[in-house]
């Protein structure tokens, strides 16, 4: 059939509006279970009779009142509850997330009342509105996402906490746990008179082979965060607490939500799921194509693959996006399209497929109560499916299951192949003596010795290369990682550096299938170990920050802080303080690698760049900031009238930072410092903002399990290095005014205020101003000026040619030129970014105009440098040549050429700002 099968084609439409007289007729002509139930329950039929379906709703939720015991009345509900639904269904009156999500919810409260009737036989008295169950259910598959079929059996994973769960005094907390699931089992399994409410299937429980039916917190959480599978990953897409202790089995999955929402890509997962699909096309039993025994769910092109569509993207991408992490499959795929991940008209196709097919599924489940997805083995039989759908043959029906697989089939196919085909055959690793001679081959200078080591590697010494998986998974990029590294400039100090970085992963082998997927990034990666040790220091703690440099995006520039601000501050609901700075840190960490391998790959100007580092630390800055304030605003209130303000200094406050670069800030508070805190443990206004910016300080630079973000430098502020880190406004706008030495004034030249309210920050930027436009005697500056710079440049001395910040003729001289003459004029050139000061004053020839090139020049250099030569000496021949791109030259001679003519240039303009000459 054709692959481009629309559910809106007229000829395939459902019959329009509630029609239940048609509905009922056609149940009791063609659903022998509907027929009997209709003819058990006449209170309800005449009920449905009149069209009436809230309150025959209401009819069916109260069946099980007066029912001797609790499987009793929860027997009787379901088999209410399922006649109003069905025939709700056939009349075209209930939706079909209706029609689930109502089925879902009375397994939510069917699991609910089991679980406190396993509890009270041995706890007679156990009120569950009073105390906790301690026993948590965990719904999975359809029934978590509220998508429960007709008739269908139900997946819960049982946990409990030994500490909470209610028990005989004598009974152990297993023991007692294992009597609560029993019963669960029994309560909703057992058939008798009156039917059955579920079949409960419990195999889905980590290790069900050897596990007990319900199973403490701690080994849960030992089993998911070490030794779980990648179906296991893909189940919980799905997963919520349902019954029993739901704030327990909610802090459960908040728990093992990292090892469901990995924020690295997993190429590994997509192909086991690939794998899996082929698994279940081929042991699926019934015809291949849609016809009499067709398997809905399992089929090529059924409910199964649209859910594994949709899950696939999810494993890919919802690791880093929430919002895909919807646990319905038609609300994941409306997702999909609105992120921009699969087409709209695809994911719509998709969806309504599914609705389709599982309206369908339904018809199937609601003929004899079983639990099926396979089309009927008779022509006869699919016909009676067909009327009781209300189309009009057997024909029409397979004719657009067949249009829909297709479809479907077609789409999951190009997802599996595109994203993740793998063959799953191992690749035995060769002896020592030919990887040996391939080494010797590649050129690598000692390559018995380092055979040697590669097999230690396979041998245990490496935990990343401990598993089978791992150990396949190396073996299909072994050939050309080596042949990459061989290549290098320095392909055994490569080595060295590859090695230090698996042997600082737990687990390598979604970097390994991400090479295999991208063979791109094999080069890529070899360029960031071989030229830039901050990269590579910072990838050997995150193998994942490889996994955006798959997106072209990757070579943007970070956009304005107020959308840096708005992406970094997308938390996960319920995340506190400490799990906040984390994800900063993350986020922050990706940005700046990705800002690096800009820099190695000369993608973007440095000085770019170098605008986009401090963007991100400004955002980061506000963003934890904020959060900080949250945090101690909990326990302490606030100051009325008053308010943090933090003020940005040197390369921060100027908006041009390097990889290595400190954040110089000051920390103030305005309103009056005799106030006090309005909180439960209140504090004056003085000790308040110490207390505060310290932890702000704390959430910009402590390390936390995440690694560091920031060094914090407040030795600026008017209390120097050893005073309290913050001070009020008032104090500081003193201090400035009546104290404040020259170099302090200087240094005030770049200050930009960075984080307050819009009055605040206007106000602190006024009294910034006001300090620098005031009156100077020139001659006193320019002693106070040159004494400052003398006695910098015997203390701290360059560190290597290539440090063009300390060299003389660097960008400290260019500095303290252009500060020396902003101060001196008092006003023009007043710009906190020097490179925009340096043109406003040549453009009023307060400087000569080669001063701008000057900077620019040096200013590149200095942020390339940072990062591909980090101890200011000529690098290696590569990480020469990395620099001479990223700088914008052709060859290392010009570049030399180039910083010796940038330095020459501020020589002269020092010359003609202060008179005298400058040793370069």
């Amino acid at each position: 059939m054709s692959a481009d099968w629309t559910p809106t084609d007229p000829s395939l439409a459902r019959p329009a509006g509630a029609d239940w007289s048609d509905a009922i007729a056609r149940a009791r002509a063609h659903a022998p279970y509907l027929a009997g139930m209709l003819e058990r329950q006449p209170a309800l039929a005449a009920r449905l009779a009149e069209g009436d379906g809230a309150g025959a709703l209401a009819l069916a939720r109260g069946a099980g009142e007066g029912a001797p015991d609790t499987g009793s009345a929860l027997r009787r509900e379901k088999h209410a509850l399922a006649l109003t639904l069905a025939i709700g269904d056939l009349a075209g009156a209930f939706p079909l997330l209706e029609v689930t999500g109502a089925l879902s919810a009375f397994a939510d409260r069917a699991l609910d009342a089991a679980i406190v009737e396993g509890i009270r036989r041995r706890v007679p008295d156990f009120d569950p509105a009073a105390a906790s169950t301690g026993f948590i259910a965990l719904a999975l598959g359809k029934h978590g996402a509220g998508e429960l079929n007709y008739s269908s059996d139900i997946d819960p994973i049982l946990l409990f906490d030994p500490a909470v769960l209610p028990r005989r005094e004598r009974d152990e907390p297993g023991e007692a746990a294992q009597r609560v699931a029993r019963t669960l089992v029994e309560t909703l399994s057992r058939v008798d008179h009156e039917g059955y409410v579920f079949r409960v299937d419990l195999r889905l429980r980590p290790a069900s082979e050897v596990s007990p039916l319900a199973i403490p917190v701690g080994a849960a959480l030992t089993h998911y965060e070490s030794s779980a599978l990648t179906w296991e990953r893909a189940a919980f897409i799905r997963a919520r607490a349902c019954a029993g202790d739901i704030a327990g089995g909610e802090a459960f999955l908040a728990a093992i939500r990292p090892f469901v929402w990995r924020r690295s890509l997993d190429f590994g997962a997509i192909a086991e799921i690939g794998r899996l699909t082929a698994q279940i096309r081929a042991s699926t039993r019934g015809s291949p194509v849609v016809g009499p025994g067709f398997d809905l769910k399992k089929g090529r092109g059924g409910i199964r693959e649209i859910e594994f569509y949709a899950q696939t993207h999810q494993l890919i991408h919802g690791g880093r996006h929430p919002a895909l992490r919807p646990r319905g499959t038609r609300e994941t795929l409306d997702a999909l399209a609105e992120a921009g991940l699969v087409p709209a008209q695809e994911a719509r196709l998709l969806g309504e497929s599914y609705d389709r097919l599982r309206t369908v599924e339904h018809r199937l489940q609601m003929i004899q109560d079983q639990q099926t997805h396979s089309l009927p083995k008779t022509h006869e039989a699919i016909e009676a499916v067909a009327l009781l759908d209300g189309m009009g043959s057997a024909k029409a029906l397979l004719d657009e299951l067949s249009a829909i697989t297709e479809a479907v089939g077609e789409r999951y196919d190009a997802l599996i192949m595109d994203n993740a085909e793998r063959s799953g055959v191992p690749v035995a690793m060769p002896d020592q003596t030919s990887l040996a001679d391939e080494l010797e081959a590649l050129g690598f200078a000692d390559p018995a010795a380092l055979s040697e080591r590669m097999q230690g590697w396979l041998g245990g010494k490496v935990r990343a290369l401990r598993s089978d998986a791992a150990r396949r998974a190396f073996e299909a990029i072994r050939p050309d990682l080596l042949a990459a590294f061989a290549a290098a400039p320095d392909p055994d100090r490569l080595m060295a550096r590859w090695e230090e970085l698996l042997g600082n992963l737990p687990s390598a082998i979604n970097l390994f299938n991400l090479l295999e997927a991208r063979p791109a990034l094999i080069d890529l990666l070899a360029r960031i170990l071989g030229l830039a040790p901050p990269l590579a220091d910072a990838l050997a703690r995150r193998a994942d920050l490889l996994d955006p440099l798959i997106d072209a995006s990757a070579f943007d520039l970070p956009g304005p802080v107020a959308d840096l601000v708005a992406e970094l501050s997308r938390f996960e609901r319920g995340d506190d303080y400490e799990r906040k700075l984390d994800a900063v840190r993350r986020k922050v960490g990706e940005l700046r690698f990705k800002l690096g391998v800009q820099l190695i790959e000369a993608a973007n100007d440095p000085l770019e760049i170098g605008r986009g580092l401090a963007r991100i630390a400004e955002a980061a800055l506000v963003v934890l900031t904020s959060a900080a304030v949250e945090e101690f605003r909990a326990t302490h209130g606030s100051v009325a009238g008053s308010e943090l303000l933090v003020l940005g200094l040197g390369r921060m406050g100027g908006g041009v930072l390097t990889h290595a670069s400190d954040l110089d800030l000051i920390y103030l508070f305005s309103g009056d410092f005799r106030a006090e805190s309005d909180g439960r443990r209140p504090l004056g206004a003085t000790h308040y903002y110490n207390r505060l910016s310290q932890r702000a300080i704390s959430a910009l630079s402590v390390a936390t399990a995440e690694g560091a973000l920031f060094e914090v430098d407040t030795r600026l502020r008017p209390s120097g290095e050893q005073g309290p880190p913050a001070a009020s406004l008032e104090s500081f706008e003193t201090y400035q005014r009546q104290q404040a030495w020259a170099w302090e004034h200087m240094a005030l030249c770049r200050a930009r205020p960075l984080y307050g309210s819009p009055p605040g920050r206007t106000r602190l930027g006024e009294i910034v101003h006001e300090v620098l436009t005031l009156p100077r005697d020139p001659a006193r500056l320019r002693a106070d000026v040159l004494e400052m710079r003398e006695r910098m440049a015997t203390h701290k001395p360059a560190k290597g040619p290539l440090d063009v910040k300390l060299l003389r003729g660097g960008l400290v001289d260019l500095e303290f030129i252009v500060h020396f003459v902003q101060l001196r004029e008092g006003g023009p050139g007043l710009h906190p970014d020097l490179g925009e000061a340096v043109r406003a004053l040549a453009d009023l020839a307060l400087v000569p105009a080669a001063l701008v090139d000057a900077h620019d020049t040096l200013t590149r250099l200095l942020v390339a440098g940072r990062l591909l030569a980090p101890d200011a000496r000529i690098p290696a021949a590569s990480a020469c040549m990395a620099l001479v791109r990223a700088c914008g030259y052709g060859d290392w001679q010009d570049l030399e050429e180039g910083l010796a003519a940038a330095r020459a240039q501020v020589a002269s303009a020092w010359m003609a700002a202060f008179g005298e000459r400058l040793e370069t």
